[in-house]
């Protein structure tokens, strides 16, 4: 929609005038905001509390920070916007300058624009079987380069809109694949903040890019920049060696949110802590490789969902005990740990206990943290450790 919108407000640009174009724009709105109102929205109840924002923005930060997926997905959409922007920001000036066309060549250019995105978006599901998601960004990359290449070069105004064209086709795929990628690898719970990081993110890249080749443009030429995006396309296709986009099939599963919180000795309320939690397990040495294998899926697992200063720790005089420790802010953020973990989660804590060789399960200590710098009322003064 990125695409076609501006396609066919060129069209109607060139059609009917600027006013005609803002007034079916005001119009379009209507669309959206009747949806929301006619749909009646299904949103899941959770029993714990909403977060903050200063919470919630560090969780989805976090969670980013933690996903190679993402971390890909986002590198690659913003490289690519930096990149390939210099199509259509520089476009009213190739129009002008190159082709000696007006509005409504402008116009027409941006319906060729459009019309390749179009046919690219009908056929997307088609590429998407036959080819990898990493294959489809290269080629979407070597086809806006190409068009960045062409405009650079051509003052045909047929050959400007083959190469829009392209460009446009190369555009909406990059996109889709891009965006989606970011959506598959996102749990519901946290699929709203990587998506704004996301966006937030490659929009920047879209603003640094019209500076840069316009600034490019005015300081140097016209074909000076449009060829330097068309470099600059192909070295962010080359990055797929140190940023490929991973192919994945399903999404990120939904978080189980059942999760019987343990009794506790104390009355606790929501903003108690820092909670500290500590496994502790018995690892027999033959089980010791594949155990510290788990344990390392374990910490990726606990620490992108909340969990604080995850450390593993071997006993000295008792080599067969590991202990397991990570810290919540509060209460509320360990109940919050515990209701995202996914039917994944937990089978890998499953297959951490067959290692375990105890003759009970692990067992869980639940401790708070207390500060000792300042006095303390005698009730409070007192440690507390829970064991279940």
């Amino acid at each position: 929609m990125r695409t076609v919108g501006p396609a066919l407000g060129g069209i109607v640009v060139a059609s009917f005038g600027l006013m005609a174009a803002f007034c079916v724009t005001t119009l379009t709105y209507l669309v959206p905001l009747g949806t929301i109102w006619r749909c009646k929205w299904k949103v899941r109840s959770s029993p714990l509390p909403r977060e903050s924002m200063r919470t919630a923005i560090y969780d989805g930060l976090r969670f980013t920070a933690m996903s190679s997926e993402i971390k890909a997905a986002i590198a690659r959409g913003t490289l690519f916007g930096l990149a390939s922007i210099a199509i259509l920001a520089l476009l009213p000036l190739v129009v002008r300058d190159q082709l000696g066309g007006g509005p409504l060549a402008y116009g027409t250019r941006m319906a060729g624009f459009g019309t390749g995105a179009v046919f690219a978006g009908l056929s997307n599901s088609t590429f998407r079987r036959s080819l990898s998601q990493e294959r489809l960004m290269r080629l979407a990359c070597v086809a806006c380069a190409a068009c960045s290449l062409s405009l650079a070069l051509t003052s045909s105004i047929a050959v400007a809109a083959i190469a829009l064209a392209l460009g446009g086709a190369g555009w909406v795929t990059a996109w889709s694949g891009v965006g989606v990628s970011v959506q598959l690898a996102s749990p519901r719970w946290i699929v709203g903040r990587t998506i704004s990081i996301y966006y937030a993110l490659i929009y920047g890249g879209i603003a640094a890019g019209s500076w840069l080749w316009g600034t490019v443009a005015q300081n140097h030429s016209l074909t000076s920049a449009l060829e330097g995006s068309a470099g600059a396309l192909l070295l962010v296709a080359a990055t797929g060696v140190l940023f490929p986009l991973r192919e994945r099939r399903v999404s990120e599963p939904d978080p189980l949110e059942e999760f019987d919180a343990p009794a506790v000795a104390l009355d606790l309320k929501p903003s108690s802590g820092p909670i500290v939690v500590k496994v502790e397990y018995l690892v027999p040495a033959a089980n010791l490789e594949a155990f510290l294998d788990l344990m390392r899926q374990r910490r990726h697992v606990h620490s992108r969902v909340g969990a604080r200063h995850w450390t593993l720790q071997r006993n000295l005089q008792k080599p067969l005990r590991w202990t397991e420790t990570f810290r919540t802010p509060t209460w509320t953020d360990f109940l919050r740990l515990n209701h995202r973990l996914t039917e994944a989660d937990k089978e890998l804590d499953e297959k951490i206990l067959l290692l375990h060789k105890g003759k009970h399960a692990p067992q869980i200590t639940l401790s708070i943290e207390r500060p000792t710098s300042t006095p303390r009322k005698a009730e409070q003064s007192t440690p507390f450790f829970l064991r279940h």
